[in-house]
């Protein structure tokens, strides 16, 4: 049965809506980036791009890079946006875009986020790496779908661990794609670990300027709390919403992190610049493998 226009919106050429991109105009490797000047900055190594577009703060461009084709696309800050970015790249090789049904035969993509974060604990030293093996929502987007890809075990570990406010969303934990996290795992400077997604930069992320904050000890709660082995590293504003769509739309995700402010030690990388740049490069090496 078809799409209604009313949810499959698309604009008078065809293109998804709000992305401005049609099915030819994407690869089946998608980098994302939560900055739009971050794109040129990726693409920059590309060998060749074949197409780029602009609308809003979703910034595309499509090229190679060592022989292999990739996108990378900038998100925007938020897991808002990131709900629009990956409903949207699934539906250009998942739906028939003139017809509006469901192709029957799925198309996988590979998100990889390349991203900044704030360490929270100590070995989340600056200019390292955090790759994501699991993302930890206090975003509450996963619950606005019907889903049954979560880590049912780690994630009431973490419900019993903590002391919050019922007001709040509840938390969620899901993993990241399996044959992505091999790529990086063995890298010198890659830690793994688990990745907090919350919803705001500051009080959500237990930052106080002005505001008091409803739970002034979040941060200590998320620093301790260890699931066989694993700990919350870090936290940043999309990994959790990615993971979890990108799980339920069958596909693989991946979120890298440069961390560029510990929370722990209150200090803040001296050259953050370089540190994603390096990230970048790392990144893009691997992937030209995959």
């Amino acid at each position: 049965m078809p799409i209604a226009s009313s949810e499959l919106i698309l604009n008078p050429d065809g293109s998804i809506y709000h992305l401005n991109l049609k099915p030819e105009d994407i690869a089946d490797i998608i980098i994302t980036v939560g900055d739009q000047d971050r794109v040129a900055k990726v693409t920059s190594y590309f060998d060749e791009i074949i197409f780029e577009t602009q609308k809003r703060e979703f910034k595309t461009q499509t090229g190679f890079y060592k022989g292999r084709k990739m996108t990378v696309i900038s998100t925007g800050i938020g897991i808002d946006n990131i709900d629009i970015v990956i409903n949207e790249l699934d539906a250009l090789v998942n739906i028939d875009l003139e017809s509006r049904e469901i192709k029957p035969k799925h198309q996988k993509l590979n998100f990889i986020r390349i991203g900044t974060s704030g360490g929270i604990q100590p070995h989340a030293e600056l200019d390292k790496f955090i790759m994501s093996e699991a993302g930890v929502g206090f975003d509450g987007l996963i619950h606005y779908y019907k889903n049954d890809i979560l880590n049912d075990q780690a994630t009431e570990a973490l419900c019993k661990h903590l002391k919050i406010s019922s007001k709040k969303p509840q938390p969620y934990i899901v993993g990241g794609d399996a044959d992505l996290i091999n790529l990086f795992k063995t890298e010198e400077n890659v830690i793994s670990g688990f990745t907090g997604t919350n919803l705001g930069f500051y009080g959500p992320q237990g930052r106080t300027l002005r505001l008091e904050t409803q739970d002034p000890t979040f941060i200590d709660q998320l620093v301790d709390f260890n699931f066989n082995g694993k700990t919350i590293t870090n936290l940043e504003m999309e990994t959790s919403a990615i993971y979890g769509l990108a799980k339920l739309l069958g596909h693989g995700a991946l979120s890298m992190n440069a961390i560029i402010a510990n929370r722990s030690t209150g200090n803040f990388s001296k050259n953050p610049k370089a540190a994603v740049d390096s990230l970048i490069q790392l990144t893009l090496n691997k992937l030209a493998k995959y």
